[in-house]
């Protein structure tokens, strides 16, 4: 009788599939903790200490999680307010402010913009804050806020200078050498100062100076400068005479330079010329009042 045997290959085959991957796999594992052997080896840590390095990462990272979560809940602010509550009630809160160096401006102005700090414990005091508000003041240059413990806050102000007068057209206002306004001015008070007009003027105030610096014996004698068409001066004297200037900073103080010489061999200033034009080069027009209206009845006369 014929007996038939039925082998089973699909079985044999992953037998033998799986004793290879089993040999793959320890070769593997032998091959990475030789490496990592060879890198604890390499590496100038033992496994102690760098599994205390992970550890503190770890630790590390959890309290960082912790301040962040405690940010949001508002925490350090609560204790920034309990520990400003506790200096406080140690005397360490604003009780005295001493204001520095103001001699031009009105000194309550700057109390009044201090004052919100009076009470407020030490801590809570934000200097750049007070400083920033004082810097809004028009007569305050600079500024430095400091803590002087335990109870003052001192104010050092540095002033801006007072340098002429600007006339616009519905009152006068003092302003500094780089045409800052300061504060309105009457016209009392505004007497012997040198008086700036026109449009834009308050923006030439730097190139004015560089011109009247180049006739320094003339600069006392000018009681005002009027800037003409964004272009030129008309400078007037104190005698109330008027020069008519050239457009264009180098010509314009070539052209003072030579009236001032001029005026020191023949005396124009003082004299009965009312206005000096040295608009075209090389050239001085004078106008003298009445003479015009003389010349026209002498005509009359003579016919």
């Amino acid at each position: 009788m014929a007996q038939t045997i039925k082998r089973n290959a699909k079985g044999v085959r992953r037998a033998a599939a799986a004793r290879g991957n089993a040999r793959r796999v320890s070769k593997a594992k032998a091959r990475t903790g030789s490496f990592i052997d060879a890198l604890m080896r390499w590496l100038p840590f033992t496994e102690d200490q760098l599994h205390r390095a992970f550890l503190a990462i770890i630790l590390a990272g959890g309290v960082a999680l912790a301040w962040f979560v405690a940010n949001l809940a508002g925490v350090p602010a609560m204790a920034n307010r309990q520990l400003a509550s506790l200096a406080a009630d140690a005397g360490f809160e604003v009780r005295r402010v001493e204001v520095r160096g103001v001699e031009r401006m009105n000194e309550l102005k700057v109390y009044e913009r201090v004052l919100g700090e009076r009470e407020r414990a030490m801590p809570l005091v934000d200097i750049a804050a007070v400083r920033e508000d004082l810097l809004q003041l028009s007569w305050v240059k600079d500024a430095r806020v400091s803590r002087q413990l335990p109870d003052s806050l001192v104010i050092d102000i540095v002033e801006r200078t007072p340098h002429a007068v600007l006339r616009k057209p519905d009152r006068l206002v003092l302003i500094d050498e780089t045409g800052h306004e300061l504060e309105p001015i009457s016209s009392t008070d505004a007497k012997g100062q040198l008086i700036l007009e026109g449009p834009g003027a308050s923006q030439q105030v730097a190139a004015l100076d560089r011109l009247l610096d180049a006739a320094p014996a003339l600069r006392p004698q000018v009681s005002s400068a009027e800037w003409i068409g964004n272009r030129r001066w008309n400078l007037t004297f104190k005698t109330g005479q008027m020069l008519a200037l050239p457009q264009g900073e180098q010509k314009s103080a070539m052209a003072l330079v030579s009236f001032a010489r001029i005026d020191g061999v023949n005396r124009l200033l003082g004299g009965k010329v009312a206005t000096f034009d040295m608009r075209a080069p090389e050239r001085i027009y004078m106008r003298i009042p009445g003479r015009a209206e003389a010349q026209m009845l002498d005509a009359k006369g003579k016919e």
